[in-house]
C-alpha cells in the first residue's frame, strides 16, 4: 500500500438490490483512525440489534458519511444495476469530506471524478465498506418499518421487501402498492 493515494478513504456499499419494492440504498462513509470502531463486519453477518448500535456508534465517530437512494421508480426507469451506481453516486458526492480514494464493494464502480476501486467481498475486508455497508441496510429496514406502517397489507417489516411467500401472497392479493418496482417479475406478473 505504499504507492497507495494519500488522504481519505471513504467505503461504499448499498443495500437493497434484490427486494421487489423501495428504494435501493447506498451509503459512503470515511471512518476517523482515532476513533476506531470495533465489531466492523458485514451487515449480513451481525443480527438487527447489533447493526442498530452500530449504525449509531458509526454516525458518532465516522469523520463523515452520507446515505443516498435511487427511489423504485428510478430502478424501473433505468434498471436495477444503473440504478445502484446512481444510488452510490450520490453517497459519494454527498460527502461532506472529499476522499482521495473510494473503495466499493462488488466488482463494479460507480461513475465518479475520485480514484475508486472495486473490492469483491468488501464488506468483510475493509472497515469503511462494512461501516457503509451497516449504514445503507439499518436505514433501509427501517424505511421498511415506515412503509409497513403505510401499507400494513404487505408485511413489509418482516421480509423487507424481498420475495418471501408472505409478500408474494399479499401482492396477489392486493396489487401492487406506489412503492413496489413495476419492472421486476413477480410485480410485473400481478399487474398484468
Amino acid at each position: 500500500m505504499v504507492w497507495d493515494t494519500p488522504g481519505l478513504v471513504a467505503g461504499v456499499d448499498e443495500a437493497g438490490r434484490g427486494p421487489l419494492m423501495g428504494p435501493v440504498v447506498a451509503a459512503a462513509v470515511i471512518l476517523d483512525d482515532l476513533h476506531p470502531i470495533k465489531g466492523l463486519a458485514d451487515s449480513k453477518k451481525l443480527t438487527a440489534l447489533r447493526r442498530d448500535k452500530l449504525y449509531d456508534e458509526i454516525r458518532a465517530k465516522a469523520l463523515c458519511f452520507s446515505i443516498a437512494q435511487a427511489s423504485a421508480a428510478e430502478i424501473d426507469e433505468i434498471n436495477i444495476l444503473q440504478a445502484t451506481m446512481l444510488a452510490m453516486k450520490r453517497a459519494v458526492e454527498g460527502l461532506r469530506l472529499k476522499p482521495a480514494k473510494v473503495l466499493v464493494d462488488g466488482n463494479r464502480i460507480p461513475t465518479l471524478v475520485i480514484v475508486a476501486e472495486a473490492i469483491v467481498g468488501g464488506d468483510a475486508l475493509v472497515p469503511a465498506i462494512s461501516a457503509a455497508s451497516i449504514l445503507a441496510k439499518v436505514w433501509r429496514d427501517r424505511w421498511c418499518q415506515e412503509m409497513d406502517q403505510a401499507f400494513p397489507q404487505y408485511g413489509f417489516a418482516s421480509h423487507k421487501g424481498y420475495g418471501t411467500a408472505e409478500h408474494l401472497a399479499a401482492l396477489r392479493q392486493h396489487g401492487a402498492c406506489p412503492e413496489h418496482r413495476r419492472t421486476f417479475s413477480p410485480v410485473a406478473q400481478v399487474l398484468r
